[in-house]
């Protein structure tokens, strides 16, 4: 995730290693804070990879600033990425944010609506929170106050997701 997140961000414009942290750390939140000590190393794997590309500029203070690019190379990990996302950057949902951030990115459009639906089938799934002798508890099933918030806000949210996946696959598949 962090990858696609550094792939995604540099294919959009160069960046300094601050500001790219500051862009992933607003994608992912709070959920998924990005530390240095996963960042950067990060960073200088896929620069030696050839992937990234570093430049040294003055900084404000006295130390230099790495501004980052994209190469070719790294332009087409990106797209591989997004043609083939993991089956966790499918089911987990800050996981697949990552990749929806980035989709555009990809050229063609039967690919983009090729990842949508992956997602929708997921979701199509049933799942719960908590299961009862194997199968999924729905909201009105439990006594429990806070478990049906916690399942009735899933369900709506869930079905919004549906709904959007849906509309978003059926203009992706229309002619352009």
């Amino acid at each position: 995730m962090l990858e696609l997140s550094i792939l995604g961000f540099l294919a959009e414009e160069p960046l300094h290693g601050y500001e790219l942290k500051e862009r992933i750390k607003a994608l992912t939140g709070h959920v998924r804070p990005v530390s240095d000590g996963a960042l950067y190393p990060a960073i200088t794997r896929l620069v030696k990879a050839g992937k990234l590309d570093e430049r040294a500029e003055p900084g404000a203070s006295a130390a230099p600033r790495r501004t980052l690019s994209l190469t070719g190379l790294g332009h087409e990990e990106l797209l591989e990425r997004l043609r083939h996302p993991k089956q966790a950057e499918i089911t987990d949902q800050v996981r697949f944010n990552t990749v929806l951030a980035f989709l555009r990115h990809l050229p063609d459009r039967r690919e983009q609506a090729a990842v949508l639906r992956r997602r929708l089938e997921f979701l199509r799934t049933p799942a719960s929170f908590f299961y009862d002798g194997g199968e999924p508890v729905r909201a009105e099933e439990t006594d429990d106050l806070f478990r049906q918030g916690m399942l009735r806000v899933a369900r709506a949210t869930g079905q919004a997701e549906r709904a959007w996946l849906a509309e978003a696959i059926e203009r992706l598949d229309q002619p352009s």
